[in-house]
């Protein structure tokens, strides 16, 4: 990066005189250029799936050292999130954004220049430090950018392209690989933050920081506040992330699992002692807020859990290329970004405890009709089924951010977009390890190996790829080897999906009861102990 991209360089301050929370001037071109910003962590989340068989062979990862590449950028990122949104919201948010940025940027052409595999995860690992910084901040100066009457609109294009991008990553990585190497699902982000770096120092005012006693100082970070929560959250990703592998009863696992919790505990009891606490943890007694988080959880697990299978499905059972099913998943985009357009003014008219509870059911929908194909079962079955399943999504997203950072004080609103980010991410990694095991576990009961070679069979058992690469080189038996292993599999990704969908109309019943009826303002919302009037954000 060149000195005039770097983001700490001193420079005229845009916009002294405008204060947070009034309608910006240049609002709508700060709502494009942050969603910029978001776009290229959102496609970071999906695009590297397309280049891992490619990393594989030319890097000769193993299994294992391709389930790093990918979790490392998980593990940091979400870790990271609440941390970051704290850091951004004392010492300014714009300031951590383009900070966020540059590192993103750097990791990612260390990623693409890696030599071999754990040099790669390291760089991933720098991605999701940056990432971590990025996505929180995009949300909070948005909502302080616009006034109430227009953020929830605000809001809906900003969760519209934090879904859509999920989906296009795989497409775009598949465009970018029938022309060139691995290296440039990672490169394609440099020009992206550029560009990004640009138009935000341009254009985005800064915002921060919470302000002690009126004396004009920034509140004391809460270093130990940080600590355990990036300690919590570290060891219950990985948890969740490992459990497929080591088992969901395993020792290490439920070890694991309940040291997450014991450390989350502790971290909540800090907080509510600490003088300068990280974030008010109070906030999670607001049904409006913890059903808002539990919404945005499940749609999540439902998506990247049935997004892990389909993949399989459409390039393993139906051999699409990685760019042709990249294509395939575009419907979802299609539908969501159509609803995710009307969802606000469908949740102030009919109230959010209609909208979310509506659009977890299409999702739940969509998965039953995807649970229901075979291997011949033609591709605008899929796409129906996909199509519902974005328009769930865009019904559910907006609202349930918007209730979340409604019920927060303006001067959280960075730690209120990271738990937005946080939930998001435990409910994707949760759907993915869910799912994931759910379906390899049915396809391992459900395929039957005879006439085979101990190492062969073994090989079938263990995936619908293997087991496609010994049918490959089974000679005559091979077509039949290959069509009993893609029965197994949609028979046992039904299974996975009929459980997702289970879980997405559980969890419209619970929101439909928790979630207000209503929209409600943000001074409505937070008890007056909750933010003192010191704590306000600052345009300087």
């Amino acid at each position: 990066m060149s000195q005039a991209l770097f983001p700490l360089t001193r420079h005229r301050q845009p916009d002294e005189r405008w204060t947070p929370g009034v309608a910006h001037p240049r609002r709508r071109l700060i709502l494009a250029v942050l969603c910029l910003a978001l776009l290229v962590v959102t496609i970071d989340n999906t695009i590297l799936n397309t280049a891992l068989p490619t990393i594989a062979r030319d890097l000769r990862a193993s299994t294992t050292g391709l389930q790093w590449i990918t979790d490392a950028y998980t593990l940091t990122f979400a870790a990271l999130l609440i941390t970051a949104g704290a850091i951004g919201d004392r010492y300014g948010r714009r300031r951590w954004l383009l900070l966020g940025l540059t590192v993103f940027a750097a990791g990612s052409v260390g990623a693409a220049l890696a030599p071999d595999t754990s040099v790669l995860i390291g760089w991933r690992a720098v991605m999701g430090l940056g990432g971590a910084f990025v996505m929180p901040a995009t949300l909070s100066l948005l909502t302080g950018v616009f006034p109430s009457k227009e953020r929830a609109g605000a809001i809906a294009a900003w969760s519209a392209v934090a879904g859509v991008g999920i989906v296009v990553g795989p497409t775009l990585g598949g465009a970018l690989l029938d022309e060139f190497s691995w290296g440039s699902v990672f490169l394609v982000n440099v020009p992206l933050v550029a560009a990004a770096v640009i138009l935000v120092r341009a254009s985005v005012p800064e915002m921060a920081a919470l302000r002690a006693g009126g004396a004009g100082g920034r509140r004391s970070f809460d270093p130990i506040g940080a600590l355990l929560s990036v300690a919590g959250l570290v060891a219950l990703v990985d948890a969740v992330i490992e459990a497929p592998v080591r088992g969901w009863l395993a020792a290490t696992t439920l070890a694991e699992a309940a040291g997450a919790l014991v450390v989350l505990g502790a971290f909540v009891a800090w907080e509510l002692r600490s003088t300068h606490p990280m974030m008010d943890v109070r906030i999670f007694a607001h049904r409006a807020f913890s059903a808002a988080s539990a919404s945005v959880t499940l749609t999540f697990f439902t998506l990247f859990g049935s997004l892990f299978a389909l993949t399989q499905y459409l390039q393993l059972v139906h051999g699409y290329s990685p760019l042709s099913a990249g294509l395939r998943a575009l419907p979802f985009a299609v539908g969501m970004g159509v609803t995710s357009a009307v969802s606000s003014r469908l949740a102030l008219r009919f109230g959010p405890r209609a909208v979310v509870p509506s659009g977890l059911v299409l999702m739940a929908f969509g998965l039953w009709r995807l649970a229901g194909v075979a291997p011949e079962t033609a591709y605008v079955h899929v796409m129906w089924a996909v199509l519902i399943m974005g328009v769930g999504m865009g019904l559910v997203m907006a609202p349930a951010s918007e209730s979340i950072m409604s019920t927060l004080p303006p001067a959280q609103a960075g730690v209120g977009s990271a738990v937005n980010d946080t939930v998001r991410e435990i409910g994707g990694s949760l759907g993915v390890a869910v799912v994931g095991s759910l379906v390899s576990a049915a396809y391992r009961s459900h395929v039957v190996v005879t006439g085979l070679p101990a190492g062969a069979a073994s090989a079938v058992r263990g995936s619908i790829a293997a087991a496609d690469r010994v049918a490959a080189g089974a000679g005559a038996s091979g077509p039949a080897i290959a069509a009993h292993a893609h029965q197994a599999f949609t028979s046992a990704m039904g299974t996975g999906f009929h459980v997702a969908a289970a879980v997405g109309l559980a969890g419209a019943l619970v929101v439909a009861v928790a979630l207000p009826g209503r929209t409600r303002e943000r001074t409505g919302t937070v008890p007056a102990e909750v933010v003192s009037p010191d704590e306000v954000p600052s345009a300087a």
